[in-house]
């Protein structure tokens, strides 16, 4: 089989992320797997390809593919919160925290970054350090607040007391 052009290879890629935008997945898919070697563009064949099978809720595929692109970019923080995301609903919660704990070391002025790491300390059980991100996150983005009533991730301190105190203390300073 002759080897694909670069133009092509780069068709498909831009083809596959046209697809994701209008949340077609499958067709995404598809569209990358209609070639067969991607030199030099296999960080962004890998998170396209992590993205698609994400939303296509097969997340254990997609770890495969986010890390083998963070592999390349080790600090792409759409990468790096993806694979969280994939991680904690193959329920390896260590490996979702190292890796917003990686995003942090990276993007530490980006809000989100703080209330996912909260979220999933929250879910690991560990109050003191969802509290304490939870408390970092809404500093830097008071906005942050409106989500917390909706998010299940803190239900596994929901009714901790001092998670109830915290959130007396976000309501007071509105």
């Amino acid at each position: 089989m002759p080897p694909v052009s670069k133009i092509r290879r780069e068709r498909a890629l831009r083809a596959a992320e046209g697809y994701l935008l209008l949340d077609m997945p499958s067709h995404a898919l598809r569209e990358l797997g209609t070639i067969s070697d991607w030199p030099g563009s296999a960080f962004q064949f890998h998170k396209v390809r992590g993205e698609a099978r994400r939303a296509l809720q097969d997340h254990a595929l997609a770890v495969v593919d986010l890390e083998l692109a963070l592999n390349g970019e080790p600090t792409d923080l759409d990468v790096l919160m993806s694979l969280a995301w994939c991680y904690k609903r193959t329920e390896r919660l260590p490996q979702a925290i190292a890796a917003m704990q990686q995003a942090y070391r990276h993007h530490s002025e980006e809000p989100v970054v703080l209330y996912n790491l909260s979220c999933y300390y929250a879910l690991s059980g560990d109050k003191g350090q969802a509290l304490s991100w939870l408390g970092r996150a809404l500093r830097m983005e008071p906005s942050l607040k409106k989500l917390i009533a909706d998010e299940t991730d803190f239900d596994p301190i929901r009714q901790d007391p001092d998670f109830i105190h915290f959130m007396a203390l976000v309501r007071e300073s509105r």
